[in-house]
């Protein structure tokens, strides 16, 4: 039993966190509010390889696990700079694609997604559906050797720069019953359209509502196996939130690092302000509370990547729940250290307030994880 990453995960680390103190959280609020995406750090990090460190070697990938590239996200996150779409691109969409796509289709789309001169979003929220996947209503039926698909979807991330969104529809299985099924639908596909939600979260990374009007779809538009969807759709879910448990740490240490930071600096009546209890032990609470997040994180990517599901899903719901506490914590303990100044454009803070609550909240609300606690971890009867 190992509580320390390898060598190879840490020299990664210590790569990435170099890469990205080039950018920075000036440089990521910055493209946030003029609109803009990431452009630059997406394609030098895909260039660099940091995108595709899980997707397969054959496929110009790293060969290594959800760990590495949640060690990734991580590191960008510290360092200011928490891209979204590294949750959905190379993480959610990469490893379905990666366990359960055609020979063609990991051939189309993974080295693209590894290099990141390709971009997928991935659309199950539904207005009517919420948490809940089996009241989707997003259908896809046989039109000859291919589908139509029709249904809408919301809070969709990044469309804006995807190539094409990995949809989660139902189909008709052998027995006539709906079943969910992944399909790969281009975001210039006639009777695709998306809308912009507007948000007050200052990010580069936008929501969408998506409206599919019959968008007609070639047959290898559909994911793998027919009868596989539901088994695919959460092989992808549980490294979405391994990684928004990353993103989630990765923003804490950010939100610590500038509170601890100012309080050796700051003085009042001839003492740094880091010297008050007052001060000290809430910031030492929040490293303490990051820390047990960093390590369930890592504990629920290594049960992932030695193709434990079930014991993944457990520790990628708890990880996820104690990093979303983690982060909202850190970036409120920070704002209150700075006082003033934590609401001030230099120091970036005020712009993450927002922001941490996005672990709270997505990409599964925090109560639907204590729900799943209660009724698999602890047995208890659904509440639901």
């Amino acid at each position: 039993m190992r509580f320390t990453e390898p060598d190879e995960r840490l020299a990664l680390r210590e790569a990435v966190r170099s890469f990205a103190s080039s950018y920075g959280g000036d440089y990521y609020r910055a493209k946030a509010r003029e609109g803009a995406y990431l452009t630059e750090l997406w394609a030098q990090a895909g260039k660099l390889g940091y995108l595709g460190v899980n997707i397969p070697e054959e496929f110009g990938g790293g060969g290594g696990g959800i760990g590495d590239l949640a060690a990734v996200l991580e590191e960008l996150s510290a360092a200011g700079c928490p891209t979204l779409m590294m949750v959905v691109s190379p993480a959610i969409c990469g490893t379905v694609l990666s366990r359960f796509g055609t020979p063609g289709q990991r051939s189309r789309w993974l080295p693209g997604i590894a290099s990141g001169a390709t971009i997928m979003a991935f659309a199950i929220t539904e207005p009517d559906a919420g948490s809940n996947a089996h009241n989707i209503t997003t259908t896809a039926r046989p039109d000859g050797d291919g589908w139509v698909l029709s249904g809408r979807k919301t809070f969709i991330s990044g469309v804006d720069v995807a190539d094409a969104v990995f949809v989660v529809g139902r189909m008709e299985d052998s027995a006539g019953r709906l079943a969910p099924a992944l399909f790969t639908v281009p975001v210039d596909a006639p009777g695709f359209e998306a809308r912009r939600i507007e948000m007050d979260l200052v990010s580069p990374d936008h929501q969408f509502t998506l409206f599919m009007d019959g968008v007609r779809l070639p047959g290898d538009a559909l994911v793998g196996d027919p009868g596989s969807g539901l088994l695919q759709l959460f092989a992808g879910l549980n490294p979405e939130r391994i990684m928004a448990a990353s993103l989630a740490t990765g923003s804490a240490r950010h939100a610590l690092d500038t509170a601890v930071g100012y309080a050796r600096q700051r003085e009042v009546w001839g003492r740094p302000i880091g010297a008050h209890q007052g001060l000290a032990h809430p910031l030492a609470q929040v490293k303490v509370e990051v820390e047990m997040a960093r390590l369930m994180t890592q504990k629920a990517a290594a049960l992932y990547d030695a193709g434990d599901d079930t014991g993944a899903g457990e520790a990628a719901n708890m990880a996820k729940y104690a990093a979303g506490e983690a982060s909202a914590r850190a970036v409120d303990q920070a704002v209150q250290t700075l006082g003033g100044n934590g609401l001030a454009s230099e120091y970036g803070i005020g712009a993450a307030v927002a922001a941490s609550r996005l672990g709270r909240i997505a990409p599964v609300s925090r109560e639907m994880v204590l729900n799943y606690v209660a009724q698999h971890s602890l047995g208890l009867p659904k509440s639901y």
